[in-house]
């Protein structure tokens, strides 16, 4: 039987999240401007290595790789056909790499690409068709629960959970968003706004990631928890900021850095713990040692 969300939130305590899944994709080979979600067709064990190499360093949930896997976003690769077949691929190889262990696969759900009307031309009834075919080959290749991650819109989101529950009614779902601008989503959302318009979806946890670094999502877990401590919040902050190097972005903060910050936003009210971009399993590793400590008697 697969662990679920719900069990590990049972237990009192931190639950360590994984890291980034592109940073070591570029690393292996992934060009600039490629999809990473083909990756799970065509470079399926090194995907899988991938995953595992999160689960051996302490992580309880794991992402999959398909982040950009909705159809208005594979369209850009003029994949848009293989939807179903791309996202059934990451479930199940993330499902592979988790084998009996007690540990979470969830689906990661990814924004469009585009900007939703009147501001844009995203038509929100595309949206929710996008999010529905997604989460269905998600659901049908194996994940426990829905991951949607890094969002701006909260209208987009609002399709992303129609979507969902159009396919999986009934199904666990995570939200977060990243508040990259000035402690803000670029469509200018706040923590505790985006708390207060999710709060009644009914969904296991809210919080943030991505964004410019460790400090700005300890500022939104302090804003989120200040305005509801009894949520469970997710933290899943990017490790640093990037500078270029080779034309690939590299990022300043390294897994000490990230221990240290795993431990204050443990102590600041998040729950699930992980990291974003430019984390690798070494970041994981330090920070699941070091929440360890912190949550000790």
């Amino acid at each position: 039987m697969n662990t679920t969300l719900e069990s590990l939130l049972a237990n009192r305590g931190p639950i360590h999240a994984d890291g980034g899944m592109g940073t070591t994709l570029f690393s292996l080979g992934l060009e600039r401007g490629a999809c990473p979600e083909l990756w799970n067709l065509e470079h399926a064990d090194q995907v899988v290595e991938i995953h595992a190499a999160y689960v051996d360093a302490g992580a309880q949930i794991i992402l999959t790789n398909s982040f950009g896997g909705n159809r208005l976003r594979l369209d850009h690769h003029r994949l848009g056909d293989r939807v179903a077949e791309v996202n059934r691929a990451a479930a199940r190889l993330a499902r592979s790499a988790v084998a009996k262990k007690p540990v979470v696969v969830g689906g990661s759900m990814g924004p469009t690409g585009k900007i939703m009307a009147p501001l844009g031309d995203l038509e929100y009834g595309q949206a929710v068709s996008a999010f529905e075919e997604q989460a269905q080959a998600l659901v049908e290749g194996g994940v426990d629960v829905l991951w949607i991650e890094t969002m701006s819109d909260l209208q987009e989101v609002h399709a992303a959970i129609e979507g969902y529950r159009k396919a999986a009614p009934g199904f666990p779902a995570v939200v977060t968003m990243t508040f990259d601008t000035h402690g803000h989503t670029s469509m200018g959302v706040s923590p505790s706004a985006a708390l207060e318009a999710l709060r009644d979806f009914d969904l296991m946890a809210i919080g943030g990631n991505c964004g410019n670094g460790p400090e700005e999502i300890e500022a939104v877990i302090t804003e989120m928890h200040a305005a509801d401590p009894d949520l469970v919040l997710v933290s899943k902050a990017n490790a640093g900021l990037p500078r270029l190097e080779h034309g690939h972005p590299v990022y300043d903060a390294s897994p000490e850095v990230m221990a240290e910050h795993a431990r204050r936003v443990y102590g600041l009210g998040a729950r699930i713990i992980g990291a974003c971009c430019g984390s690798t399993p070494e970041h994981i590793r330090a920070m699941v040692e070091a929440l360890r400590e912190a949550a000790s008697p």
